[in-house]
């Protein structure tokens, strides 16, 4: 009788064929699925012309070179002569919700072990071990390997650059092989190393998707091949440098965690599944989410033009607006008058903070704020006292050129002396002030490439940070989003999306973010205006508006707003405080409406915020009902007008005898009529944003 292994998530199944002294083979990963009266994969197969005599179809942990053609798990290497990798042997062992794969092969004294569990995503971790008596040589190790249906039709990546993160890139699928690969040290401006892989019809909330997450801060590569039968493999790994992995006998290596999801509710299902993966991940103060605070951050309001007195009358007038966090961005350490000095020198500068930095931070708890400060650990000036004492932590290559940008360097993070003197940097800080949060940043690529072994040695400092002072939280920048990606999740606690706080470029980015991560850790702040990126000019409204959905903030001084901007502002943050319960930790539907018009919503399927969002100048001559297709099943909604966003400074005049309505109170609403007609809108100008509150009955 034939065996098969399987898990099931809510909405998706994986179904292993076991074969004796061979890897599983690959059955089903997709919609969910029953291995009652599954024949056997042979039994499916005919002969095919031009082929092996023996099938060989995709396996769980494919390798080439015996009869498979497509691509390989595994690359490697003993003496400088590749190995021949066939597995001789396979055990399988199954829980509730994990199967656990053991492959070995003795002839080439190598084993594997791939982990996979079931939750709201699949998870997968995988491990390879060198059992030989001489040293492994790992070229390539693919985290997951997952078979694509023959009926994929499109493929959904994000691209992007400092400033203009997540722009999302729409493809057929491919007749040969698509490739996204990072070669810049971190995981880039592109977003999270992914990729979704819609079926025939997948919309926003409807129909087959399938996606894959790659759990790596650094070089990563994804592709999708075609292969000769019609269907497509898709595999996601870490890109390593040739070489730079070599596990001595009786040592292993792990490639980095992969999530992968499947949904039939289109695009937002397979983003729940990531979102639900990735909140598992987290690791909260205190072992659970608190609301998130409201934060000031200095950047934009001085950048490096700090002194203790600014500093402390910023932080008054934010407290007097609602702020719940102060961060002290860069300019507060020794030298750091400008990006040419100062980093790698830990201490704070005694001119602009002669007392230090105790005062301060104490005189900004007292006005009942937490104190957060910025640093950027994995960087080193060229012109400061570290790079003068150790040159040689400084990342490079021998007798090559050391190339700067943002005129600083790049520490060796493999190395364990760099990682004890910063983690002895950062752990005085924590120790000797009352900070409550860090913002890691990391402002340029890596020229040299410091491999996997760089990445595996910030996560090392990183969880030492974390295990010593386990209340503070971290949020993690490069260049604005260059490093929003899962593998990050165990250590951090927000991200930040994109340097770039135009609120019209936001509305594209914050989307493009919330395909892999939850809103919760989506840095999103309201800037000035003129923005400093952009240099358009917005309305106060609009850009609260449009970073309300995250882990909201200001980037800018209230000082330079009159009285009334002010009184605005603050209005803004209570009204976030009064629903960032229902804002964060539920679930995230997006989609497009007619003309332009971007929505999104956030909550619970009872409870939920609608946010339709206009950047350009609509169209036509009236607004289009907006169709809710997460609601087709729902019954009878209570809708109400919470707000209208837009450049009318504050609240924009509800224009129809139905808005005016839904602004006083609820309006009973079917449903299915908002999935398949639509919710009807007010008209809206360019730059705004209408807020509605939907409760769904039981």
């Amino acid at each position: 009788m034939t065996q098969f292994a399987f898990l099931h998530t809510s909405a998706a199944s994986l179904i292993l064929e076991l074969r004796d002294g061979e890897a599983p083979a690959w059955r089903h990963f997709g919609a969910l699925a029953s291995v009652e009266d599954l024949p056997k994969l042979a039994e499916t197969r005919g002969p095919a012309s031009f082929s092996f005599d023996q099938d060989v179809p995709l396996a769980l942990v494919p390798t080439a070179g015996l009869g498979w053609f497509g691509p390989t798990s595994v690359a490697a290497r003993r003496n400088g002569r590749n190995l021949l990798i066939s597995w001789t042997s396979s055990e399988v062992e199954k829980t509730e919700n994990t199967l656990t794969i053991r492959l070995a092969d003795e002839f080439s004294g190598v084993a594997l072990e791939q982990t996979i569990t079931a939750n709201a995503a699949f998870h997968f971790a995988t491990k390879i071990s060198n059992l030989g008596t001489e040293p492994l040589t790992l070229d390539r190790l693919c985290s997951v390997v997952l078979p694509l249906p023959s009926s994929s039709e499109k493929l959904l990546s994000w691209r992007g650059r400092h400033n203009a993160e997540l722009f999302e890139c729409l493809e057929q699928m491919p007749q040969h092989t698509w490739q996204r690969e990072t070669r810049r040290g971190i995981s880039g401006h592109g977003g999270a190393p992914g990729v979704f892989i819609l079926g025939q019809g997948a919309q926003s909330c409807t129909g087959p998707v399938h996606g894959v997450q790659l759990c790596w801060s650094g070089d990563s590569r994804i592709a999708v091949e075609r292969d000769d039968e019609g269907c497509w493999v898709l595999t996601a790994e870490a890109v390593l440098i040739a070489g730079e992995v070599t596990v001595m006998a009786g040592e292993s290596w792990s490639a980095p965690d992969a999530l992968a999801a499947c949904s039939s509710a289109g695009r937002n299902g397979a983003s729940t599944a990531f979102h639900a993966a990735t909140r598992a991940i987290l690791q909260w103060p205190g072992g659970r989410r608190s609301p998130r605070k409201v934060h000031l951050n200095s950047w934009e309001a001085c950048y490096f033009d700090h002194d203790a007195d600014r500093i402390a009358a910023l932080a008054e007038s934010a407290a007097a607006i609602g702020i719940e966090r102060f961060v002290l961005d860069d300019g507060w350490f020794r030298g750091r008058n400008d990006d040419t000095a100062g980093l790698g020198d830990w201490t704070t500068d005694p001119l602009k903070y002669p007392e230090g930095l105790g005062p301060l931070a104490n005189r900004i708890t007292a006005l009942g704020m937490e104190f957060g400060l910025w640093v950027e650990p994995e960087m080193i000036n060229p012109n400061s006292d570290l790079y003068r004492a150790h040159p040689d932590w400084a990342l490079s290559a021998p007798g090559r050129p050391r190339p700067t940008a943002r005129n600083q360097l790049v520490l060796d993070m493999r190395r364990a002396d760099v990682r004890d003197y910063l983690f002895g940097c950062i752990d005085a800080l924590l120790r000797d002030l009352p900070i409550g949060y860090l913002k890691w940043d990391h402002n340029r690529d890596l020229a040299p490439a410091g491999g996997a072994a760089q990445v595996l040695g910030t996560y090392d400092l990183m969880r030492r940070i974390r295990a010593a002072h386990p209340m503070v939280e971290i949020e993690a920048c490069a260049g604005g989003g260059g490093r929003s990606d899962a593998g990050f999740a165990p250590y951090v606690h927000r991200y930040w999306a994109s340097d770039n706080i135009d609120a019209v470029s936001r509305i594209d980015i914050q989307r493009g973010f919330l395909a892999f991560l939850p809103p919760e850790v989506m840095g999103c702040h309201v800037g000035a205006s003129p923005a400093h990126a952009t240099d358009r000019s917005q309305s106060l409204a609009f850009r609260a508006a449009v970073a309300m959905p995250g882990h909201f903030g200001v980037e800018m001084d209230p000082r330079a707003l009159t009285d009334p901007e002010r009184v605005e502002l603050a209005d803004w943050i209570a009204f976030h405080k009064d629903w960032r319960d229902l804002l964060h930790g539920g679930q995230v539907w997006i989609g497009e409406g007619a003309d332009g018009l971007r929505w999104h919503a956030q909550g619970r399927a009872d409870s939920f915020l609608l946010f339709a969002m206009r950047a350009a100048p609509p169209l036509d001559r009236r607004p289009q009902p907006l169709p809710l297709p997460f609601l087709a099943d729902a019954g009878r909604c209570s809708v109400r007008l919470l707000r209208l966003a837009a450049s009318d400074h504050g609240h924009g005049a509800a224009t129809t005898e139905l808005a005016r309505a839904m602004a006083q109170d609820s309006v009973a609403m079917s449903g299915a009529w908002l999935a398949a007609n639509g919710l009807p809108l007010p008209p809206m100008k360019a730059e705004s944003v209408a807020i509605f509150h939907v409760e769904v009955a039981a």
